[in-house]
């Protein structure tokens, strides 16, 4: 049996880390990395992927990240779904287990073993689906376009609205170095 771990939301300047580790429980069809499948695609699997495997989400809030860093914050994502998961083996996608004794990472694993993918899945599209929920409550910044992520079009609306409380403070962007107070 295998855990696969992935995480989504280490880039954008807004919104939670989410970090997913799954286990499943039987072969699920189209699975892949996440970034290479269209939302429509993301959200049918995260369906399956939820009914048919033992799974623990976690969320690191942008408070979080600012205080501790990411790096921090990533080897505490790991080592609760390593705690909240028992497996035989843990994969986690990239290159770095941010400390995690004994965690094996490997390059593109989300693109190539089913555990990790499903994870990534699952990492994503609830990335996507609280970002969503962010937008309503901060209509101003337009999180449904960009995700947070740091746009041109989310440049200008922190250079108009300054940050809100889901920004991650921490990630210096030189667009805003000169603007913000």
């Amino acid at each position: 049996m295998l855990c696969g771990i992935d995480e989504a939301g280490r880039g954008p300047i807004a919104g939670d880390l989410v970090m997913a580790g799954c286990i499943l429980n039987s072969h699920i069809e189209g699975l892949n990395d996440s970034k290479k499948l269209t939302e429509k695609k993301r959200e049918a699997l995260y369906e399956l992927i939820v009914k048919d495997s033992t799974y623990h989400v976690v969320k690191i809030s942008p408070q979080a990240i600012d205080a501790d860093g990411i790096s921090l914050c990533i080897k505490r994502g790991l080592e609760e779904i390593i705690e909240n998961l028992e497996c035989e083996e843990y994969l986690f996608d990239g290159n770095s287990n941010f400390g995690v004794v004994g965690l094996p990472t490997m390059i593109k694993a989300d693109g190539k073993v089913a555990e990790v993918s499903a994870a990534s899945i699952l990492a994503k599209v609830t990335h996507d689906r609280d970002i969503l929920i962010e937008a309503k409550k901060y209509p101003e910044y337009q999180f449904e376009k960009h995700k947070g992520y740091g746009t041109a079009l989310h440049v200008e609306m922190i250079k108009k609205h300054g940050y809100c409380d889901i920004h991650r403070r921490s990630y210096k962007l030189k667009a805003l170095q000169a603007t913000l107070f």
